[in-house]
């Protein structure tokens, strides 16, 4: 059984960082791409970053320049640095793994549809 387990989430001002961690079990975590999602009341579930099994990384235009992803094979850890936290990034977000050891065009890494295993996601709060 596959189980991913966010952490590392809570209540930030403006301007503030949070790193978040994903934990996976149950998979080849080498071998698969993952990704971060968040989504926000009343809003569709969004991309935000996702870093491939040979470590080629990807992020949407909203977070670029601010949100680091990577990966820690060792650990079978993928993490989300947050620097110059906004009230707009407020949202749960969820951890997401790909099984599959495809080198993916961009379309597929930020497609929900795309990941087969999702995490229980962690609340970011972003205060202004």
């Amino acid at each position: 059984q596959v189980q991913l387990v966010e952490s590392g989430g809570g209540l930030v001002q403006t301007g503030g960082s949070l790193r978040l961690s994903c934990a996976a079990s149950g998979l080849t975590f080498s071998g698969s791409n993952m990704a971060w999602f968040r989504q926000a009341p009343g809003k569709e579930r969004e991309f935000v970053g996702a870093i491939g099994w040979i470590g080629d990384t990807y992020y949407a235009d909203s977070v670029k320049g601010r949100f680091t992803i990577s990966r820690d094979n060792a650990k079978n850890t993928v993490y989300l640095q947050m620097n110059s936290l906004k009230p707009e990034d407020t949202a749960v977000y969820f951890c997401a793994a790909d099984r599959k050891t495809y080198v993916r065009g961009t379309y597929y890494y930020t497609e929900p549809q795309t990941y087969d295993c999702w995490g229980q996601g962690t609340q970011v709060t972003v205060s202004s």
